[in-house]
């Protein structure tokens, strides 16, 4: 499952509380969207962070693909 999916169907799970607290006022259902709002926080967090080490990733093999052309030239 990509990470897309993950989050689409996350935020579609909240739906009903939205329109519970939304539309019709439901406190109890303001809460869970409290909660719904912290756990997305969370999975972005996840999120970027997994971009940031895959980004590194590609940084490093370029760093050491960089170095050893150079060394090579030298």
């Amino acid at each position: 499952m990509s990470r897309f999916t993950e989050l689409l169907e996350l935020v579609q799970s909240f739906e009903k509380d939205f329109i519970k607290f939304y539309d019709k006022g439901n406190k109890s259902a303001g809460t869970r969207v409290r909660k719904h709002m912290a756990d997305l926080k969370r999975k972005a967090q996840e999120i970027r962070v997994e971009v940031q080490e895959i980004k590194g990733v590609g940084k490093q093999q370029e760093g050491t693909t960089s170095e050893s052309s150079q060394t090579t030239e030298n």
